[in-house]
């Protein structure tokens, strides 16, 4: 006996007939008294009185419809209390994001978002870690590079190409790089952020990876602090193209090594493993997609 056998037989009940009950619940006659016999076969009992005419309730049966409807109700009212979740044009949402794409285009995204869904309410950490979202109790995180956690669903949102530059003042002061092997003689900021390659500078040309071992007087976590120490002409760094974009536009910073491919790494929308995403998930998820894919010349 499940529950859906019970909604079957309120169903017969309120009809008073099996062909009414058994079109409202899309299955054949036969397959739908089948059904009502095992029922009463499971409890021992007769349920419905059945003549060529007419049906009726046993005693049984009507002791067993008044609980049986009472169920059904609290299942409609559960289902449709989940609904509101599922819907999900209400409640709230915590996000982390990472520092460069925060600043640059997801806060004003997310604001925008929250503004077309007044009944939503987002939580916006932005960090760089790649934090464990069950354990933070998080919704959604926007991470780039590789996932590692299978229990994890990732969506792609863009592709992020990086770029190594300088000022022209230091190209001025200590000459051009012609080659890899020339950035071993030039003061190279890392980013250390990446879980690895902070020293270890990767290229494809034709397409053979190629690597060199840089070094240098500063290093940091923070993609704009290596900006802002290249925009003073201290030194060449590698860093993800969007955060350099309009200083490359505007000349203040210049690309260099142009006949190497540097790093380009997927950015995603990662969230845990669910059989049925919120509604209010996937407006958001698409909502951040359409902010990259608008800036997408940035990356």
């Amino acid at each position: 006996m499940n529950a859906a056998d019970l909604t079957l037989f309120v169903n017969v009940a309120d009809a008073g007939s099996f062909n009414k009950a058994a079109q409202y619940a899309g299955l054949s006659t036969p397959a739908l008294s089948k059904r009502i016999s095992k029922l009463e076969q499971d409890l021992g009992v007769q349920l419905i009185h059945r003549t060529t005419r007419r049906l009726s309730l046993t005693e049984a049966g009507e002791s067993l419809y008044v609980h049986a409807k009472n169920i059904e109700g609290q299942v409609s009212d559960a289902v449709a209390s989940v609904s509101a979740f599922s819907q999900g044009l209400s409640g709230s949402i915590k996000i982390s994001v990472p520092t460069i794409s925060g600043e640059l285009l997801l806060a004003e995204a997310v604001a925008e978002f929250c503004q077309q869904y007044p009944n939503i309410t987002v939580d916006m950490r932005l960090e760089n870690d790649f934090v464990d979202l069950v354990e933070e109790g998080l919704d959604l995180a926007i991470r780039t590079g590789k996932l590692e956690d299978s229990s994890m669903i990732a969506k792609p949102l863009i592709q992020s190409n990086w770029v190594v530059c300088c000022s022209p003042s230091y190209l001025k002061k200590h000459g051009d790089v012609s080659s890899l092997d020339a950035l071993k003689d030039h003061n190279c900021l890392a980013y250390t952020y990446q879980a690895q390659g902070s020293f270890d500078w990767r290229f494809t040309k034709n397409s053979i990876e190629e690597s060199v071992r840089i070094s240098g007087s500063f290093a940091t976590n923070n993609a704009q602090a290596l900006r802002k120490a290249a925009l003073s002409g201290f030194g060449i760094v590698y860093v993800p193209r969007c955060c350099v974009y309009e200083d490359l536009q505007q000349g203040k910073l210049v690309a260099i090594l142009p006949e190497f491919q540097p790093r380009r790494l997927g950015v995603y929308a990662i969230y845990p493993f669910t059989k049925y995403l919120p509604e209010k998930l996937k407006l958001l998820i698409e909502h951040i997609k359409q902010a990259y894919q608008d800036k997408k010349e940035y990356f």
